[in-house]
């Protein structure tokens, strides 16, 4: 999948960020996904993120780069598979920590940016009804250290949705933790996968981010739906 957007990120039903993104193909068969995250007021948590994760030919994540500022504050994390093994490097004033632990086949990264969500779903059915359970490395603030656990992922239904960047016939999808470590959340995607609209968790009707720039190709062919075309 080559792709690009941007999604803009609420609070309380305010505009508070942005998240601009590209995928593009790699010389070895797989891609570069990248994103460059910003929250402003009246978010309660301004900062700006970077992140960049190199993915193997079968769409799994091989390494995970984050720069993440806030305020004065800077940390980069250094993330990266070699074989069943993930490794992780946390440089942080001036002092780097360091990880290592097993990374099975059938884990995931569950990191908060929904490109990377997005590639997560391509690798299961996610038809009505469905349900899936997996081992997961969770990757996420203030560290950006990993944390064992697990995903589950549900697909609830289908429904047309009109969006920003066109007409969509969507499906609804809950992701959660059976351990409760990380917050269930619920979004919308399209039929490449890709989240059009997520909610903080399974109840919200107000917004947590929202696709609205996107222009996805497929080798030569490429389609393009943005806010200007969506409204001729």
């Amino acid at each position: 999948m080559i792709a690009a957007g941007r999604y803009a990120v609420y609070h309380r039903g305010e505009e508070a960020g942005e998240e601009v993104w590209s995928i593009e193909p790699s010389g070895d068969g797989g891609a570069v996904a990248r994103g460059e995250h910003v929250l402003v007021a009246p978010h309660p948590l301004a900062s700006e993120l970077e992140w960049r994760a190199k993915l193997s030919p079968e769409g799994r994540i091989e390494t995970l780069e984050i720069d993440w500022r806030v305020g004065t504050r800077a940390l980069r994390a250094e993330h990266a598979l070699a074989g069943e093994r993930w490794h992780a490097r946390i440089l942080h004033g001036g002092h780097t920590r360091e990880q290592e632990g097993d990374f099975p086949p059938q884990a995931e990264i569950a990191f908060g940016s929904h490109v990377l969500h997005t590639l997560m779903f391509r690798r299961y059915v996610l038809e009505e009804g469905a349900e899936h359970e997996f081992p997961a490395l969770v990757v996420g603030p203030p560290w950006f250290a990993v944390e064992p656990g697990r995903q589950r992922v549900i697909c609830t239904e289908h429904r047309h949705r009109h969006m920003p960047t066109g007409a969509f016939t969507a499906r609804n999808v809950e992701v959660s933790d059976p351990g409760g470590a990380v917050p269930t959340f619920r979004a919308w995607i399209d039929e490449h996968d890709v989240v059009l609209e997520s909610y903080e968790d399974q109840y919200s009707r107000e917004p947590w981010m929202r696709l609205t720039e996107y222009q996805r190709g497929e080798g030569p062919n490429q389609t393009s739906r943005r806010p200007e075309a969506a409204a001729q």
